[in-house]
């Protein structure tokens, strides 16, 4: 859509016929070896033979077109969202726009005050365009959260240009996928189907038919450039494809070259926010499952077990001593949650569930997410250096925005200025520390709970100063052991390298949040 995130390769069509024909030889007329120009010049022509193109390599895209076009739909949302909201994956040039219908060419309809029945402010109202494609002949649709997630309307406008109204069957926000229903109309339906098995290669022909910028029927085709992408969203390892990815589109299916769904469109790789060429997809397992799931019952449910991670780094392994270990390292751990109750640390470091090996912290996540809630799950994990298993009972993974809106908000997460608390020591790491006393927990703000090493300076040049580290952050945890004052981590940073380790695992209590760095003990 015209959205949160967007959904399409825009462009290679006709330069992909013209190559194919060139290669082939059909219909050009190449000139003679010294083909003589008006101004005198000569043309060398080379004497390579001409080939015929490879297997899969089409001269056309336009049968696979006529096939699968019937069964793509462009949908119209009439929607309230708040537009100074920017959309896009936080920290990452991974666009997913907002529910903008065609760039500049928006239209609101003038109800831009008046409040709800609960006298909240209205907002106003916007009008919006997406795509989307029927998976069933009764009238099921695919398309993305982000295009209906805010809609009060729902049009859909088929390749006939038929309009119809339509319903949100369920919507899941962690994978962005939701379903619709067509109202008003039996049906049967053209529709498409998933592919699973036989998914293309790195490197074979998609096409790509859907609603750029209010373009409906629009056709585009590239190749598969990538698989197994991680753009910073928990669920899904996307696709990329290589065409241009465009408002409008999001939501809309890429085929194969045998018009079979291999993905749902979906983000942009963009520093500007335009199009640059690098689009990614949710494939087609991933949105099969899903959507049977939504149609069935409406909503999803995930494990959960109730703790903050991290990518366990290589960097991070080496100050542990644990080189190329691979993992998810425990951050913060949610209080009354799976994890505390398991007696799961912070510092862990999870490198298996039930047997399979952890690669990341989004692999962990999927991990868990895959169970039932109340199905066990045993975590095989680092602590102290030792490995050892930790029971945890799942619980059911509350939604993304409850997640969000619990995110940073713990205990200390405004803390006051920093100010120079007296007592500091020598530096340790490029860091001048001072014990956390009452007196600087109360300037801070900070929670009884936090015990550690108080930051009152850092040198800029050090690797501590570069990492962001700064005053009024509370060094909490080293290499696995409790900080409690500015000695411990001095000793432990000795330990290091006296065992020739070339950094130290940091663990940085900041705004009711813990995260782990790797500091290098030459700073």
């Amino acid at each position: 859509m015209t959205s949160k995130k967007t959904g399409y390769l825009l462009g290679a069509v006709a330069g992909a016929g013209v190559m194919a024909a060139a290669v082939a030889g059909a219909g050009v007329q190449l000139p003679s070896a010294h083909a003589q120009l008006p101004n005198g010049g000569l043309i060398k022509a080379s004497t390579v033979p001409i080939f015929a193109p490879p297997p899969g390599a089409p001269m056309s895209f336009a049968d696979i077109f006529d096939r699968v076009s019937p069964a793509v739909v462009s949908i119209n949302v009439t929607s309230r969202v708040d537009t100074s909201a920017l959309r896009q994956i936080p920290g990452l040039p991974f666009v997913l726009p907002g529910p903008r219908g065609g760039g500049q060419d928006d239209e609101e309809d003038g109800d831009q005050g008046g409040r709800t029945e609960r006298g909240q402010p209205r907002l106003p109202t916007q009008q919006s365009s997406g795509s989307g494609f029927f998976i069933s002949a009764d009238g099921y649709i695919v398309t993305n959260n982000h295009v209906v997630e805010n809609a009060e309307s729902i049009k859909v406008v088929l390749k006939d240009e038929t309009e119809l109204d339509a319903e949100v069957v369920g919507r899941d926000e962690a994978t962005d996928l939701a379903v619709l229903k067509v109202k008003g109309r039996a049906g049967p339906f053209p529709f498409v189907n998933f592919e699973n098995a036989g998914k293309p290669r790195v490197g074979d022909w998609v096409i790509t038919v859907g609603n750029p910028f209010g373009l409906g029927g629009t056709a585009t085709a590239g190749i598969v450039s990538a698989y197994g992408r991680d753009i910073g969203e928990t669920f899904v390892d996307y696709i990329q494809i290589d065409a241009p990815i465009n408002r409008g589109n999001s939501g809309g299916p890429t085929f194969d070259v045998y018009g079979r769904v291999i993905g749902v469109n979906t983000a942009i790789f963009s520093p500007s926010g335009g199009s640059v060429g690098i689009g990614f997809a949710i494939p087609s397992e991933v949105a099969e499952t899903v959507t049977k799931q939504l149609i069935s019952g409406g909503k999803i449910e995930r494990g959960y077990i109730g703790a903050t991670i991290q990518n366990f780094t290589t960097e991070m392994a080496e100050a542990q001593g644990l080189a190329n270990q691979r993992g998810a390292i425990v951050a913060d751990i949610s209080p009354g949650g799976p994890s505390q109750r398991a007696g799961l640390q912070i510092g862990d470091v999870v490198v298996a569930v039930n047997g399979v090996a952890v690669k990341s912290s989004s692999d962990l996540t999927r991990q868990v997410a895959r169970v039932r809630a109340g199905e066990n799950l045993r975590l095989d994990v680092i602590r102290d250096g030792k490995r050892r298993n930790v029971d945890v009972r799942s619980g059911v993974r509350p939604s993304e925005r409850e997640l969000a809106a619990n995110d940073n908000t713990g205990p200390g997460g405004r803390p006051g200025a920093p100010g120079t608390a007296p007592g500091a020591g020598a530096p340790v790491l490029g860091m001048s520390l001072g014990p956390l006393d009452d007196t600087a927990r109360n300037r801070l703000n900070l929670p009884a709970t936090v015990r550690g090493a108080l930051v009152e300076n850092v040198d800029q040049a050090s690797d501590a100063g570069t990492k962001g580290l700064r005053r009024g952050d509370v060094i909490t945890l080293a290499n696995g052991r409790a900080v409690a004052q500015p000695t411990d981590l001095a000793a432990i940073v000795d330990e290091a390298k006296k065992a020739g380790r070339s950094s130290v695992l940091v663990g940085v209590y900041r705004n009711g949040r813990t995260a782990f760095l790797p500091i290098k003990v030459s700073g």
